[in-house]
């Protein structure tokens, strides 16, 4: 399996562009390079500027070009919808400017890069259940219709623009359990939308990361790799605690340290022929972000020990 390995933003601390500990922009590109990464996500929208000259000049000296753009908002206030789709618009004027450095397209890979990850956040009821499906509630069925109609905005705002939205379940919001993950592929074509799957979040939240990589090999456009450290996340489950809340406690780890099983990952994208790209992550508290370019390295040199050709 010859796969391009890709970098986030979050693996730095980046989730949150409010945060006053962020590390700078220029250093998150600088050391993704180090790492030896290809390409990076832009991040949380406002992370790295909306500056085609100085975000291509940084890129292009880091060796770097952009995998995906990320809306990370609160997809279900239609009172927000406005303010989303303007950002839609800025991110992907930025990624399909032709001043920035392009991936290749692989043979079999569906769509071209960069793609724009689409993700709900931004509801405390859903953030303290994160994990937790017997406690987490869930929308009606009236108010799953509206969300899927402001999701479905969104994933044409980027489509009139040439990319490609892929839907990301994600831990703390609407779209995050089995069911969710099966009615958002039942309400949003796959004209409309593709899939990103990510291995750490499907675990965090009950899934086997194996079982639904295969379930939706059809609608995968794009894939996420983490691991999870099963005590600490045990622990974190224990308690009446946001999602970012605890991955600063460390329950995303690099890959190979947690429970994971990337051997039987890696044999099952292979069975279903995935041939786009892989983006690492590891959430963390940005005040230990010191160790980010260590763990991303650890994680890069795991997969390679394994059978990732890389």
């Amino acid at each position: 399996m010859s796969i391009q390995i890709c970098g986030a933003p979050c693996c730095w601390g980046v989730d949150d562009v409010n945060n006053p500990y962020l590390p700078p922009w220029k250093r998150v590109l600088e050391e993704a390079g180090k790492a030896g990464y290809s390409a990076i996500e832009l991040g949380p929208y406002g992370y790295l500027p909306i500056d085609v000259p100085a975000v291509s000049a940084e890129l292009r000296k880091n060796g770097l070009a952009i995998v995906a753009g990320t809306i990370f908002h609160d997809l279900l206030d239609p009172d927000n919808q406005e303010s989303v789709l303007r950002a839609v618009d800025d991110i992907c004027r930025l990624i399909t400017d032709p001043a920035l450095p392009r991936l290749p397209v692989h043979q079999g890979q569906k769509f071209p890069t960069p793609y724009m990850t689409v993700m709900d956040w931004g509801h405390d009821e859903r953030d303290y259940a994160a994990g937790h499906s017997d406690r987490a509630p869930r929308l009606s069925p009236e108010a799953w219709e509206r969300f899927m109609g402001n999701v479905r905005a969104v994933c044409d705002r980027a489509n009139s623009y040439g990319v490609r939205p892929v839907i990301h379940p994600h831990a703390g919001g609407y779209i995050e359990f089995a069911d969710e993950i099966d009615a958002v592929t039942r309400d949003i074509p796959y004209e409309t939308a593709g899939l990103c799957l990510d291995t750490g979040h499907l675990y965090y939240s009950g899934m086997d990361p194996v079982e639904w990589l295969e379930k939706y090999a059809a609608r995968l456009d794009y894939v996420h790799f983490k691991d999870v450290d099963e005590t600490v996340y045990r622990q974190v489950l224990s308690e009446h605690i946001r999602f970012f809340e605890g991955c600063g406690k460390g329950a995303m780890c690099p890959i190979g340290k947690g429970c994971l099983d990337y051997p039987a990952i890696r044999s099952a994208l292979d069975g279903i022929g995935y041939a786009g790209y892989i983006t690492i992550e590891q959430e963390r508290d940005p005040r230990n972000s010191d160790t980010s370019l260590r763990d991303v390295k650890a994680s890069v040199d795991y997969l390679k020990s394994v059978g990732y050709q890389i």
